[in-house]
């Protein structure tokens, strides 16, 4: 089908190439993890009883650990972000103070899902 690569398992901290049968298909995987979305945070549902409620800046907190955890094992950081969640003054803000947080640090690459892909499928096929 001409897929380079997809993002909807969770099966590593790393980019890899996903297998049907033990057989490379050439897709590569960039794993998500829940942990790195902002529905579980800033979601709800108005018809139901889920209201959760978490301040940014607590949000802020554990993406800065992940991101530095991720960043000193050399692995991928992948936050997945819906812009009715996401898309407040005060979690922009949070965001912004992430982006910054993050640019502190030497060699930090902020890249499309396709660049990455890309940058995987090489470093599989040597």
């Amino acid at each position: 089908m001409g897929l380079l690569y997809d993002s909807s398992l969770m099966a590593d901290d790393r980019p890899y190439e996903i297998l049907i049968d033990g057989e490379p298909t050439g897709v590569v995987e960039l794993p998500v993890e829940w942990l790195l979305d902002d529905y579980p945070y800033f979601g709800f549902s108005r018809f139901s009883s889920i209201r959760p409620h978490i301040k940014p800046m607590d949000v802020f907190d554990i993406w800065a650990a992940e991101f530095e955890r991720a960043y000193q094992e050399g692995t991928l950081f992948v936050l997945t972000m819906h812009p009715k969640y996401i898309g407040h003054r005060s979690r922009i803000a949070m965001l912004e103070k992430l982006i910054q947080h993050m640019m502190r640090f030497e060699g930090v690459w902020f890249a499309t899902h396709e660049d990455v892909a890309r940058f995987a499928k090489k470093q599989i096929q040597e």
